[in-house]
């Protein structure tokens, strides 16, 4: 299997996830125009599972070190399984509630406040069961994006009284997925192996586990998803025989790349963890709050409308998040 062989190629993997997590909503957002979103979220979990498996065979099953996938997999213990499962299935939920939030109130609102709280939390959570890297320094970076969510949440509360609106629905959405998602992770960990290279008896290597991930989100989705499905939070009502009937290829397509483009971002960022921590790389990964909030800002122009002195407010959520990402980074250098 492939293996990342330094900190600095571990770096940069979390970089690529930080871009992976940060822009596939824009396929929700791009399919949900004229597709309810629980139908988007089908094809989505669908790209998840496939990507996984091309990844497994390809990546995963190359070279000398480690264990195939298929090895892996066979020699993988109920506990293991369990806990990457249940990962999916925790992630699954908190990541309806973000789709649900971006249909809400934008992805410049659901991005900065759902997934940066997931980012804190999940820093936390981690860093207590593999404490890696300086906590004096992870934690002011982590205080530091927690001061860019807050810049975010003046702006947006800006944003909504120019517009005659409120912003608390999707405040709500978002910190409910924020709360949710920041346990995720700690689940798949503790179904992996620390060491990638001589890998744990029982226990899953970044393929598998985001292979079984994958599963347990798809499995829940005839739970959670079905009832987004027929109680939606935004929209109208659907059912599976619109699925069937209604939907594009062009639709069905933008719903795969989404589940491509994550696990694409999961998997690099699992496998970087093997040299930068649970806790920093997933710290790292989750500046995907940025991204999506640049996507809402400069592209989707979703303060478009708010008033000139918003741009001040932006402009501080910017720099304090890029500040706290790059003391995340040096935290495991100092």
């Amino acid at each position: 299997m492939y293996i990342v062989d330094s900190y600095g190629l571990a770096v940069l993997f979390c970089f690529i996830t930080m871009l992976c997590w940060g822009s596939w909503a824009n396929t929700s957002k791009i399919a949900t125009d004229k597709w309810p979103f629980p139908l988007y979220y089908w094809d989505y979990s669908l790209g998840l599972i496939l990507i996984s498996l091309i990844y497994a065979f390809t990546m995963g099953s190359i070279g000398e070190s480690g264990r195939s996938f298929i090895d892996d997999l066979a020699q993988a213990d109920f506990n293991s399984l369990t806990s990457a499962f249940l990962g999916g299935v925790i992630f699954n939920l908190s990541n309806l509630l973000i789709v649900a939030a971006i249909a809400v109130a934008g992805l410049s609102v659901a991005f900065p406040i759902g997934v940066g709280l997931a980012l804190v939390i999940g820093v936390f959570v981690n860093y207590l069961k593999v404490p890696e890297g300086n906590p004096w320094i992870l934690f002011t970076g982590v205080s530091l994006v927690v001061l860019a969510i807050i810049f975010n949440a003046i702006a947006s509360a800006r944003v909504s009284r120019s517009r005659g609106t409120t912003p608390v629905k999707g405040i709500v959405l978002s910190v409910m997925a924020g709360i949710i998602m920041g346990f995720f992770y700690r689940f798949v960990a503790d179904g992996m192996t620390l060491d990638f290279t001589n890998p744990e008896a029982g226990k899953l290597t970044a393929y598998t586990a985001v292979f079984v991930f994958s599963i347990g989100l798809f499995i829940s989705n005839f739970l959670w998803n079905s009832f987004f499905m027929y109680k939606p939070i935004e929209g109208s009502r659907s059912t599976y025989a619109d699925y069937f009937s209604n939907g594009t290829r062009k639709q069905h397509l933008i719903g795969l790349l989404g589940g491509i483009i994550f696990n694409t971002g999961f998997l690099f960022n699992l496998l970087a963890s093997d040299k930068a921590g649970p806790a920093i790389s997933y710290g790292l990964g989750q500046g995907a709050t940025m991204v999506g909030a640049a996507w809402g800002v400069f592209v989707f122009k979703e303060f478009a409308s708010a008033p000139k002195s918003t741009n001040t407010l932006l402009i501080a959520m910017f720099i304090t998040f890029i500040t706290g990402l790059a003391l995340i980074i040096a935290a495991r250098i100092i």
